[in-house]
């Protein structure tokens, strides 16, 4: 048979796999829960959404196919494989992991934890081996079968995908927020957090069958004897927050961060699949540099002073509402409000007053990232929004800001904002 038509015809299979997994669209829903949750804190805080739940959702669908298909075709070079029965497995220590915490999703922290647990069974062979271990063949079979230095390439890989949406994707995802800073100050921050449901096509090499055209770097002569296509779904995701710096610089922070994990778990990955008993090493720094990622974020943000708070200079811009008349006007996040109308702006009952002097028509002093004035003007319409969609870093006076830390699984499923507080000295979640 042609290369090109048995591509296609295992490719089908392979969708139609994929297509029929559940995990899949576990997976989608967990989306829909997590961007419902950020417009209910949008509403809350703001009184208005910045981001839509259908477009978000299909938006977010649609680049996991595109990251999928392309991390599909660099698995294929490289030649990691993973067989169905693995998938699961992952799929089941990932849910259970989220429990704990829920960045434990990432794949990092499921194929690091299987690694170590497959060295430790095979350092003790009675745990797989003899009458006493039958009752768990069906947990150490698939455990066992999982070849590690693929699964640690796969996770490079994914990794690789997820810097490249953080960096091209991250700042559109960002979402405005009121924090407590470590001095007991309402200040202006962002949540930066984005999900992908990646669709992975990979290669598995079978006995029985044609070549493949190519040798992928692992697997040696495995690839000779035959090969198919499994499909199956994998969530990738970041979850990033910032109070001292504007979105598009955490975001350039954190895929280079990713980048060197990605680069760093594939050099791994081949010292592995060359010298196995590196692999229980591999295995833990597979989660060790990760939540080394994690600490570095949060003591880059505990050694910096919060950007969004009002000065003496006018009043500072957390956040612009698309297609509102601030954002064509090119209004940005961190500029500062100077003057409207000729009149300086220090507190936003001063703006108010501001825009009152004259309801059809509005001239801004802006000063902006470099400190330098930028003046601009526009005609105002009815029913536009009252401070021209400017969203403004909260005073003390602001009624509810939100938790640093991350809530746990059960708090996506709420209908309320869990995690948003009030307030106030009697402060409770909302």
């Amino acid at each position: 048979m042609d290369f090109g038509l048995e591509l296609a015809h295992r490719g089908l299979r392979a969708l139609l796999q994929l297509l029929t997994h559940p995990f899949y669209y576990v997976g989608i829903l967990f989306i829909v829960l997590q961007y419902r949750r950020q417009i209910a804190f949008e509403r809350k805080l703001f009184a208005t959404k910045l981001h839509s739940l259908l477009s978000e959702t299909w938006r977010t669908v649609l680049w996991g196919w595109v990251g999928g298909l392309a991390a599909s075709v660099l698995m294929a070079g490289i030649g990691a494989s993973v067989q169905p029965e693995a998938v699961v497995l992952l799929w089941l220590v990932s849910l259970l992991l989220i429990f704990a915490r829920m960045r434990f999703m990432c794949w990092a922290y499921a194929v690091g934890v299987i690694g170590v647990a497959q060295v430790v069974i095979r350092a003790f062979p009675a745990l797989y081996d003899g009458e006493a271990a039958a009752s768990w063949t069906w947990v150490t079979g698939p455990l066992l079968s999982l070849n590690m230095p693929s699964m640690l390439a796969l996770v490079a890989v994914l990794h690789l995908a997820e810097a490249l949406f953080v960096r091209f994707q991250g700042t559109r995802l960002g979402t405005p927020m009121f924090y407590e800073s470590k001095r007991g100050k309402i200040v202006g921050g962002y949540q930066l957090q984005g999900y992908w449901p990646m669709t992975l096509f990979l290669l598995v090499p079978v006995a029985g069958g044609t070549a493949l055209p190519w040798t992928p770097l692992l697997g040696g002569d495995l690839w000779q004897h035959g090969w198919t296509i499994v499909g199956f779904p994998v969530m990738i995701g970041f979850t990033e927050m910032t109070m001292s710096r504007l979105p598009q610089e955490k975001v350039k922070l954190s895929s280079n961060l990713l980048l060197l994990y990605a680069a760093a778990l594939l050099l791994f990955a081949a010292v592995a699949a060359w010298w196995p008993p590196f692999m229980a090493v591999a295995s833990v720094l597979c989660i060790l540099m990760h939540e080394a990622m994690i600490a570095y974020s949060r003591w880059d943000e505990a050694r910096r002073s919060p950007l969004y708070v009002h000065g003496s200079r006018g009043l500072k811009i957390l956040g612009i509402l698309p297609g509102s008349p601030a954002d064509e006007l090119g209004l940005a996040v961190g500029e500062i409000v100077h003057k409207v109308n000729g009149i300086p702006i220090r507190t936003k009952q001063d703006l108010h007053q501001a825009m009152q002097q004259n309801s059809a028509f509005c001239k801004l002093e802006i000063l902006n990232l470099a400190g330098e004035s930028k003046f601009l003007k526009r005609a105002i319409f009815s029913g536009e929004h009252h401070q021209l969609g400017i969203v403004l870093a909260p005073d003390q006076e602001a009624l509810h800001y939100a938790e640093v830390r991350q809530r746990p699984i059960w708090a996506y499923f709420s209908r309320k904002p869990v995690g948003l507080l009030s307030n106030r000295s009697d402060s409770k979640s909302v």
